[in-house]
């Protein structure tokens, strides 16, 4: 018979995007998936290859917050007992969580059920949702070789498989950097962030327009720019004299991440790994807020390898990225030294890794 495979995973693309990648490297080998989540993944999960779709209801809460914490329990129980109902009826072999709370309930019921379970942490910091449950399921798998905040037994057995991307960023792992030529043109792309994206929507175009009037005339900027900042951002540039491609998102960012010779970006998992397989150099702005610094840690690993520079919000200034700028785009060497380290540190076949120990996990191995 064929096996069925349940994927819980948070109304986020920093959640979604690796688990679509393991949900299609299932498929090609034979299995069915049932995406599992809250009322948040409709907007992200159009094209998510799930046969069946189960809606559970989860909630989170801000630590010292008991009523909350309370809330959020009794939440998570109901989902919990809806995701039992429907594993009677599905009969998964595995069921694997990829954090954040909406993937709570189907974890929680796969565990009351003594279901094979998997977890898989994209970020280089354990998330709160996995560090309750990592000492309970099965088999852990992590994007990143360190793994803090979580419990000290559960990292010893973490298995690191890099975090899964999307097929057409997979690709980019086969294509050659090329830098850019002397006096020849530069492409700059500037990824968003659902969160922070505020920061980079208004400075990187004040950025650019503090660079040479010779720099400027080679530059061509894709930029995806949060709505309410795309016309100061229209006017910069065109003060500027800059070609500048700007929108709040860019659906075919492999092929902009390809032909880039330098990124801009926040410092999700997701955007550091794609980096790294598409072998980029980038400058990395991780977002102050985040919770334990997850963003920081992520970016220290193309940072120590040399394959990316790191600005921390707080040291942040228009003169101080325009500077870093120029100093990059005008170092072709430099930028291939950085492309190179980049790639070093990547995984592109994260999502068969991943595969390979769901596969394992569920035959009870």
């Amino acid at each position: 018979m064929r096996k069925i495979a349940v994927v819980a995973a948070g109304g986020t693309g920093g959640h979604l995007f690796p688990a679509q990648a393991l949900a299609e490297a299932l498929i090609a080998r034979g299995w069915g998936v049932v995406l599992a989540s809250d009322e948040r993944v409709a907007g992200l999960a159009q094209d998510f290859p799930a046969e069946r779709r189960i809606g559970l209801s989860a909630a989170t809460y801000k630590p010292g917050d008991p009523i909350g914490m309370m809330r959020a329990g009794f939440a998570v129980m109901r989902g919990a007992m809806h995701a039992r109902a429907a594993f009677r009826e599905i009969g998964p072999n595995v069921v694997v969580g990829f954090g954040g709370y909406p993937s709570a309930p189907a974890l929680v019921a796969a565990l009351l059920d003594r279901r094979p379970t998997v977890i898989h942490e994209q970020n280089a910091v354990m998330g709160r949702t996995n560090r309750l449950l990592a000492s309970h399921v099965k088999t852990v798998a992590c994007a990143f070789p360190t793994l803090k905040k979580a419990p000290e037994k559960v990292a010893a057995r973490a298995v690191v498989v890099g975090n899964p991307v999307r097929p057409p960023i997979r690709a980019l792992a086969d294509v050659p950097y090329v830098p850019p030529e002397p006096n020849g043109p530069v492409r700059l792309l500037v990824t968003g962030g659902s969160q922070g994206a505020r920061l980079l929507s208004e400075l990187v175009p004040e950025a650019v327009k503090a660079l040479p009037e010779d720099l400027r005339r080679r530059l061509a900027v894709q930029q995806q720019t949060r709505a309410e900042s795309m016309n100061a951002a229209r006017r910069a540039y065109r003060d500027a004299l800059v070609d500048a491609e700007i929108a709040p998102f860019f659906r075919d960012i492999a092929s902009r991440l390809r032909d880039a010779h330098l990124v801009i970006g926040r410092a999700g998992a997701g955007t550091v790994c794609e980096f790294a397989v598409a072998a980029k150099p980038s400058i990395l702005v991780p977002l102050a807020i985040a919770i334990d610094d997850d963003q920081g840690q992520n970016a220290k690993l193309l940072a120590d390898a040399g394959g990316a520079e790191v600005a921390r919000e707080h040291q942040l200034t228009v003169d101080s990225l325009a500077n870093a700028l120029e100093k990059l785009l005008n170092n072709p060497a430099r930028l291939q030294r950085m492309a190179d380290a980049a790639r070093s540190v990547a995984i592109p076949d994260a999502a068969e890794r991943l595969a390979d120990v769901v596969e394992q996990t569920a035959r009870g191995g």
